[in-house]
């Protein structure tokens, strides 16, 4: 089973969109708001030196923006 968690913020376009993404390819998302979890925005920017939202964990592999490429080849999504 992979694990995804989305760090993203509750007004984020891009954020919303991936998602749906992620849902409609059967995956589960575990949310992450690190506009009101300041420990979780530490670990993303601490892991990714980004600061901005869609950030991605697949499995241990960190996903900076919706590059589906990228995603689609971590979860193996044909795309």
């Amino acid at each position: 089973m992979n694990k995804v968690r989305l760090f993203s913020t509750p007004i984020c376009p891009y954020c919303m969109t991936l998602k749906r993404f992620l849902e409609e390819n059967g995956f589960e998302v575990e949310p992450i708001d690190v506009s009101s979890n300041e420990e979780a925005q530490k670990e993303m920017v601490e892991k990714t030196q980004q600061t901005t939202v869609p950030v991605l964990e697949i499995n241990g592999n960190w996903v900076v923006g919706f590059d589906r490429k990228k995603i689609c080849e971590l979860l193996n999504i044909s795309d």
